[in-house]
Formats: structure tokens, sequence, C-alpha cells
């Protein structure tokens, strides 16, 4: 399986660089993963709406033409799911032979209405608020976590 999860900036806090290129690490053991660092395309003093929108093309360029198959927007409304459905989710969509999937993760501003409309399927991490940066860390944990509760791994229990 190949994961894409564009990142909107850099990750301004080096604890959790430190824990991203960790679990990026992990994961690569059981997946292709692609994290490609998009311009945040903030302009202070634009409205929100122009700067959501901006970051929204910018995500959307990143999922064309590269093989997506399942566009994951992580959205607060998203569905929550267990680490256990997660993996069931990845397998039954590997199993329909989905092979490539995008994981969107929007700016301080949340992800526009084109991203959410284009996505297949929200995810929700929580119904607690997490910057974005964090964000990446606990999506890439848990996808680390439901890839060997997929391979059987005691890392789960």
């Amino acid at each position: 399986m190949k994961f894409l999860i564009p990142l909107l900036g850099k990750t301004r806090e080096a604890y959790l660089e430190e824990g991203i290129r960790d679990y990026a690490g992990r994961l690569r053991r059981y997946a292709t993963l692609d994290m490609p660092i998009l311009k945040e395309r903030h302009v202070h003093g634009a409205p929100d709406e122009r700067n959501l929108a901006r970051q929204a093309e910018e995500l959307l360029a990143c999922c064309a033409g590269v093989g997506i198959q399942l566009v994951v927007a992580l959205d607060p409304l998203g569905t929550a799911l267990s680490s256990e459905e997660l993996a069931a989710l990845l397998s039954r969509r590997q199993e329909q032979g989905i092979a490539e999937i995008a994981f969107l993760i929007g700016g301080h501003l949340g992800l526009h209405r084109n991203v959410l409309s284009r996505a297949d399927f929200r995810l929700s991490l929580s119904k607690l608020t997490f910057t974005h940066e964090l964000s990446r860390l606990l999506l890439l944990e848990q996808l680390y976590r439901a890839c060997t509760i997929q391979a059987g791994h005691k890392y789960h229990i």
C-alpha cells in the first residue's frame, strides 16, 4: 500500500518533527510513504476563505495524476474509528484493489469545503482539537498501528 500525506508547511516544533520522522520510518516497513512539503500559501491579511481556497488547490493538485485511488480528509466532524476499525478499513480497501491512499490534513484554518467535498472518506482523529502539526504525528502513529494490526504484530497489544 502507498500513503500520500501532503504537509502544508514544515513542522516547526522539533519534538513533533522527531516523532514524525520516527513513525514515518516505522510505517515505511509496511507501506510506501510520500510526505511532500507544500507551501502553506497563507497570506497575512487575506480573508480566511481565500487562504483556505489556496491551500485546497495545493492539496488537491498534489493528489491529481499520481494514481491516488482514495482521498481521506482529516475532519473533526468525520467518522471516528478505533485502531482496529482503521486497520479493517485499510484491509477492505486493499481487498477492493485500492493501493494508493491520500490523507489530507488542513492547516490551522482546517480544510476548505472543496477538499471535504472531494474526499471519499472523512476521518476524525478525535473530538478534541489538535494543531495540524500534531495531527501529522497522530495520523502516522495510527497508520503504523493499523499496519501492525494487519500484520498480527504485538505493537498494538
